[in-house]
């Protein structure tokens, strides 16, 4: 699949006859922390610092030192990055939108974000949120109008999903067992066709979609579950976690392969975002990377992760009151707060997904707009 992709790429590129590119106008994002650019930030308080230190040197609504996966992505597309839709100060809602918030679902948490940490902003919110905006696009005047997309953007523009994991998580933290999860994966799907379907029939065409990623490698897993040693891979990863999210992205994938029979008008590409992120994980140390388990900004135990504690929080150390910040170089490291990932590792897992190594179709992202030709 990766040399396929890769030759499709350089035919691409040494083609006497130019080929022509999808031009998005626009990008409409449906995720959680994974992709939130400012949403969660907006509606509950603003992420602390050393959050976004290595880009935007300052705090920017991601829980990363710097650029999302998103981020990287409306770039190559020419487009600006991604006002959170609940953003109201200083946003541009010209080239798209993003809906995602941190700690959102799929399905519709069943207790408050105090109690699990999980936003209310499930998918289906996100999906409601869309709706509105759809429409009220149409009736803004006057400058206002210059801060909407226009109308032809909901039907050529892309719309990306990432989403998933904490649907995951969140039933493992309520202790139920990787067996109980997966009889689940069938309803939290059921719900993800529900708004995919929903896009579509609101104009949406061109659909880019991310699996989950490899769970069990994340500090805030390991160090919640208390996975036992004869449990974990030759990385240090938890399998039955890994597996877990496996089997979720196999009936996603077979989702999207129905998708596309139900939806005839739309091309729908998915990305293998686990298999991406589990690459660099394994081979940390040959793409100059280190400690590809520990997070960078931390506090404590084998992860440099602390439950109780998370990145720009105080602790208590030795009588002295300390803020958790980075570490000394973010651009060596893979895990940023034991829950996400730095700016260096979503860089690098841009840079293989963005030529169609890990997406099926294998297409590269500036040709989603265009079916694969045998």
């Amino acid at each position: 699949m990766e040399l396929k992709a890769f030759l499709l790429f350089l035919l691409l590129l040494l083609s006497t006859k130019p080929v022509k590119t999808c031009d998005f106008p626009a990008v409409f994002n449906f995720g959680d922390s994974n992709s939130d650019t400012g949403g969660l930030a907006a509606a509950f308080g603003q992420v602390p610092p050393p959050n976004g230190e290595t880009f935007f040197h300052r705090s920017a609504g991601r829980y990363s030192d710097g650029r999302l996966l998103i981020d990287f992505m409306v770039q190559s597309l020419g487009l600006p990055y991604l006002s959170g839709f609940l953003d109201a100060l200083g946003s541009n809602f010209t080239h798209g939108a993003n809906f995602a918030t941190g700690g959102s679902t799929i399905r519709p948490p069943n207790r408050t974000r105090h109690q699990s940490g999980l936003s209310p902003i499930s998918l289906n919110v996100q999906s409601y949120q869309f709706n509105d905006f759809h429409v009220r696009t149409r009736q803004v005047q006057g400058i206002f109008k210059q801060l909407v997309p226009k109308p032809e953007a909901f039907t050529r523009g892309l719309y990306t999903f990432d989403i998933g994991q904490n649907d995951l998580t969140g039933g493992l933290f309520l202790n139920l067992t990787v067996d109980q999860v997966k009889a689940s994966v069938p309803d939290i799907l059921g719900q993800f066709k529900t708004v995919v379907k929903d896009v579509y029939d609101k104009g949406g065409r061109f659909f880019w979609i991310h699996n989950t990623g490899p769970i069990g490698c994340l500090p805030y897993v390991l160090e919640y579950l208390q996975i036992n040693e004869g449990q974990m891979d030759k990385n240090g990863c938890a399998n039955p976690i890994n597996e877990l999210a496996q089997f979720f992205n196999r009936k996603l994938k077979d989702l999207v392969n129905q998708l596309r029979e139900e939806l005839l008008e739309a091309l729908i590409t998915y990305v293998d975002i686990y298999k991406a992120r589990y690459t660099l994980i394994s081979q940390a140390h040959k793409h100059g990377f280190e400690y590809p388990l520990k997070a960078c900004c931390g506090y404590g135990g084998k992860y440099n992760y602390n439950i109780h504690v998370g990145c720009g929080g105080k602790v208590n150390d030795n009588g002295k009151e300390i803020i958790v910040g980075s570490c000394k170089d973010p651009s060596v490291m893979i895990i940023w707060d034991g829950i996400h990932y730095t700016e260096a590792a979503n860089k690098w897992v841009f840079s293989h997904i963005v030529n169609g190594s890990y997406s099926d179709p294998s297409i590269p992202l500036l040709l989603a707009c265009q079916r694969k030709r045998d």
